[in-house]
Order: structure tokens, then C-alpha cells, then sequence
């Protein structure tokens, strides 16, 4: 999958983000304390010497926290230890904004009761935000990432109980692989054993499992190869650096797993910021992709209800993440029995292996009907598939975190469960409502080995600039359709 890598504050950012939200909302509190009789509530950004003011605070606390470090460490602080943090973070940023007044010689004009009183809420407001986010973040982390430890009978007990106390960072034991026994089955130290070394690949392939942790000598047979189909399958690999030579030739970095030092080794590594930003560009683009979604339900309604009674959506279960399962959504512009009929059709389908499933016309169509002349006629449920409108309901996949707007296309449960372990590693990122695939002749490509390479391709040199092609060239696509209907 991809691996975050982090660089000092950037691994911080939400917290520095979540920071300058609360002080500027003590910000605002004061400036009304001081002046809402006089200005009637306003804003204190609309006046032009405290919106100056505004800029060089939120200045100060991002110089302030990358300087003094503020949030290292920041998951593992007690609630005595986070008070006296933000205390100290405040009090340096009142005293580099006074400094920075002192500089300019900006001392008049402006009451620095607002400033005062700013900071005293800040103290509130910034500990209060920190403390919610952190329990969020928390429980987020730990519900998400789940490891697989392999190791051995020997090496278990340390190594357990180092991860179990590693917890706070969002290591979660789903499994154990003991290397060199056959315990499967079994439990140790509450945690199942999964599989044997000799199925531990398989074993992964259909599971979802996001990291693997391998705590094993060097000199053990076998290793490599295991590292090599791991990360042909997207997942990341760590290894305890006390263990191991460097990777040379592979993507890998150098972190910390609790107390262990480890090369980690993965399909590709993003930056938390770069995620950040992804993920922002998602919910943006999430909330107007919803937004036309409502307006085509009112427009397209009438014509899919017409001509097949049932519901407007069709859900249907695909595989994203790591195996994880949720409902995609859709108009529906099936019959309401396409998925029976999806067998008799099944000699017909385009793509011979069964990865996909694609035909030249297909009968299950809303309006698609073959005349006794054998003429083929389409319908309202060819026209919304052809223009791509029948996607539009996934925005709220996007909205929710199950999609985003780039990444590879989701299986349905049947194709995924024919994947060979290469294949895997179209799942290593979040599915996307279009993609390589999409852009890159669509319809048109009926070999699946094909669609994981590209798959694949775009998995190993993401960048955020390759999704905005990607996106464009969409849009390209769709109007060039839409055109030649």
C-alpha cells in the first residue's frame, strides 16, 4: 500500500491546522468581547489593522511550532502534560507576535486587551480542540491499521508485548505467523495465530490486513521471497533493522515500529501533507459532485421509474482498501433482476478470464431491447452509462472516505475473490471514481492484466499533479461522449 512518510512538523500538520482554528476563534471572541457594542459584531477581519494582526498570529503559531517543536510527541501526552504544552506554546507565541510588534513599531492603534484576552482563550480553546482530535485520532488509527506480526516462538513474547504497548500509534495485532512451527489455529497472548509461514502469503492476499511486521534473523530461508510477493501485493513491509541488511534497489525508508527501528519498504511513500491535500481536493470536489447528484435524481427519476419500477440507486458491495468491504452507489440503470441474468450472460462477457465482467449489448440495460428483426434498441439506461451520469451517486462514496476521486476502480466480491496475489495491489490506495484504467481506453480494454498494470503504474508514481491530469482528462471523456450521443 502506500506508506506516509513523515518530516519533522509536516507529520504534525492537522495538529498545527486544529492550533490555528482554535486561535482564531478566541480571536474572534475577544474582539467581540472588546467591541460588539461598538461594531456591532463584527468580524475583526474586516477591519484592516486586525486583520493584519489575525495574518501575523497565525503566522507566529505555525513558526512557533515548527521552532519549538510543539506537538512532538504530541499522541503519547497525558492530560497534565498537554495543559502545560499549551500554555508554553501560547506564551511563545503572545511573545514572538509582541516581538514582532516591537520590530515594526506597530504599538498603537490597536487594543491590546484583544490580544491579551486572545491568548487566554487560546490556552482554552487550543487545549479543548487538541485533547478531542487526539481521542479522535486515536480511536481512528487503531480502528484502521492493522498489523500482522511474523516471528518466531522465540522472539514472540518481546516482540508482543513492545507492539501491545506501541498501541497509541495505531498499531493493532490482528494476527500472528510463527515462522518454523505449526501452531495455526492456536492463540498466543490473546492474539490468534492466522497461518503457517507456508500459506502466510495467501493468507494476506485474502485478508485484510494493511502492515506486515517481520521479526526475523537474516540468516532464516525464505525471507526475501516473502518480502518480494508482500510488496507485489501493495502491502507494507516492515523489518527490524537490527535484523537486516538495507534493501538496496527497493523503495524503502528508515522508522520507528514502538521501541524497533525498521526498514520499511512499500509500493510507494506520501507524504501526511500530500494525503492532507488529497483528501482535500476529495471533500471539495465530494460536496459538488453531491450537489449535481441531487439535481440529476430529480431530472433522471422519472425516466428510470418509468421504465423499470423499483429504486432510483443500486448498491452494490465492492472491495476497497485493503479488502475492506463497503456499498458503492449508483443509478441504477440495470433491471431490477440484472444480477441473475448476469449468469446466463456470462458466455458472452468480453473479458475470457472472468476478472471483469463486459458485453458488446447487454439485455439487463434499462431500455435495451432486441426487435424481431434482431435490430438492438438502447434506452435511458445505455444513454446515462454511456455519459458516465450513472456514476455521479459515488461522490457520496467520496464524501464518506470509502472512494476518492482518483484511484483504481473496486471489485465486486466475486472478481476479488479470483485475484492472484499480483492483483492485490490494485488495492493498496483507496478506489477512485476514475483512474488509469478510465482514461486510458476504458471500454476498450478487455485483458485485466492490462488494467493492473496500469493499475499499478499509477499506484507507484502518484503525485498529486498526476491525479489533476487524470481528472482533466476525465472531463475530456465524458464531454467527448456526451457529444457523440
Amino acid at each position: 500500500m502506500y506508506k506516509k512518510y513523515s518530516t519533522s512538523w509536516i507529520k504534525h500538520l492537522d495538529f498545527i491546522l486544529i492550533d490555528i482554528f482554535s486561535m482564531h476563534v478566541a480571536y474572534i471572541i475577544a474582539f467581540w468581547i472588546r467591541f460588539h457594542a461598538e461594531r456591532n459584531w463584527q468580524l475583526p477581519y474586516m477591519d484592516a489593522q486586525y486583520r493584519q494582526i489575525g495574518i501575523v498570529m497565525t503566522l507566529m503559531c505555525i513558526l512557533t511550532a515548527i521552532m519549538f517543536r510543539s506537538f512532538s510527541g504530541v499522541l503519547k501526552r497525558n492530560h497534565n502534560r498537554e495543559v502545560f504544552e499549551t500554555i508554553k506554546h501560547v506564551v511563545l507565541v503572545l511573545g514572538m507576535v509582541m516581538l514582532y510588534q516591537f520590530l515594526m513599531q506597530q504599538n498603537e492603534g490597536y487594543s491590546r486587551f484583544v490580544i491579551f484576552i486572545t491568548m487566554a482563550l487560546y490556552v482554552f480553546f487550543g487545549y479543548g480542540f487538541r485533547m478531542a482530535y487526539k481521542i479522535s485520532r486515536r480511536k481512528r488509527l487503531i480502528a484502521k491499521k492493522s498489523f500482522l506480526l511474523i516471528t518466531t516462538k522465540e522472539r514472540a513474547e518481546k516482540t508482543v508485548k513492545n507492539l501491545k504497548e506501541a498501541a497509541n500509534n495505531g498499531i493493532k495485532l490482528k494476527g500472528l505467523i510463527f515462522y518454523g512451527s505449526d501452531d495455526k489455529g492456536q492463540e498466543y497472548e490473546e492474539i490468534p495465530v492466522v497461518a503457517n509461514i507456508s500459506d502466510a502469503v495467501e493468507y494476506i492476499c485474502r485478508e485484510w490486513i494493511d502492515e506486515v511486521f517481520i521479526d526475523l534473523s537474516r540468516e532464516e530461508a525464505g525471507v526475501n521471497k516473502l518480502i518480494s510477493e508482500l510488496i507485489e501485493m501493495g502491502v507494507t513491509v516492515h523489518l527490524n533493522l537490527d535484523e537486516t541488511d538495507e534493501l538496496l534497489g527497493q523503495n524503502y525508508m528508515v522508522e520507528k515500529i514502538g521501541i524497533y527501528t525498521v526498514i520499511t519498504t512499500s509500493i510507494n511513500f506520501v507524504t501526511p501533507f500530500m494525503m492532507f491535500i488529497k483528501r482535500m481536493i476529495d471533500i471539495i470536489g465530494g460536496l459538488i459532485g453531491s450537489i449535481f447528484t441531487l439535481i440529476l435524481s430529480i431530472i433522471l427519476a422519472p425516466f428510470i421509474l418509468i421504465k423499470s419500477p423499483g429504486p432510483l440507486f443500486f448498491k452494490q458491495e465492492r472491495i476497497g482498501l485493503n479488502g475492506k468491504r463497503f456499498k458503492m452507489i449508483k443509478f441504477r440503470s440495470m433491471y431490477m433482476d440484472a444480477e441473475e441474468r448476469k449468469k446466463e450472460l456470462m458466455e458472452q462477457n468480453r473479458v475470457s478470464d472472468g476478472m471483469m465482467f463486459k458485453l458488446d449489448w447487454d439485455p439487463r440495460i434499462i431500455g435495451n431491447v432486441e426487435l424481431p428483426d434482431g435490430t438492438k434498441k438502447t434506452g435511458i439506461g445505455e444513454f446515462i452509462r454511456k455519459t458516465s451520469l450513472d456514476e455521479f451517486p459515488q461522490f457520496l462514496n467520496v464524501l464518506k472516505g470509502d472512494m476518492s476521486l482518483v484511484g483504481t476502480r473496486p471489485p465486486t466480491k466475486d472478481e476479488w475473490e479470483k485475484y492472484q496475489l499480483h492483483h492485490r495491489a490494485r488495492l493498496a490506495v483507496k478506489p477512485g471514481i476514475t483512474g488509469m484504467w478510465q482514461v486510458s481506453g476504458r471500454s476498450d480494454i478487455t485483458d485485466f492484466e492490462k488494467v493492473v498494470k496500469l493499475d499499478t503504474q499509477y499506484i507507484s508514481n502518484w503525485s498529486l499533479w498526476l491525479d489533476i491530469k487524470i481528472l482533466f482528462k476525465t472531463v475530456g471523456i465524458v464531454l467527448r461522449h456526451k457529444g457523440a450521443m
